[in-house]
C-alpha cells in the first residue's frame, strides 16, 4: 500500500517541479533545480512502479544515468554563461554574444 503512496508524492513533486520550472523567467540556475526536481520525482514514480511490478531495477538505474547527465550538462552551460556574461539571469543575453 505505500508503494501508491510513493508514486503519488512522485506525481505530485513532478507538478511541482513543473511548476517552478514554469514559473522561472530570470535566473538560470533556479530552472536548472527546477529540472533537478522534475527529474527526481520522476525518478522516485519510476522506481515506486518498477518495484510494484517487480519488474528489473535495471531500468531505474538506467534513468538515474540520465539524470545525472543532464545535471552535469546543466551545470556546464551554467559556467559557461556565468564566465561569459557575469551573472545566471537569462532576460541580459543578446542572442550574438554567448
Amino acid at each position: 500500500m505505500w508503494i501508491f503512496s510513493y508514486v503519488g508524492v512522485g506525481v505530485i513533486g513532478v507538478l511541482f517541479g513543473l511548476l517552478c520550472l514554469v514559473s522561472q523567467r530570470k535566473s538560470l540556475f533556479g530552472a536548472l533545480l527546477s529540472l533537478e526536481i522534475f527529474t527526481l520525482m520522476v525518478y522516485s514514480s519510476i522506481f515506486g512502479l518498477v518495484y510494484l511490478w517487480g519488474g528489473l531495477s535495471v531500468s531505474c538505474l538506467v534513468f538515474l544515468t540520465f539524470g545525472v547527465c543532464e545535471a552535469a550538462l546543466g551545470l556546464s552551460l551554467l559556467v559557461s554563461l556565468v564566465r561569459s556574461t557575469g551573472s545566471d539571469y537569462v532576460g541580459g543575453l543578446v542572442l550574438g554574444h554567448f
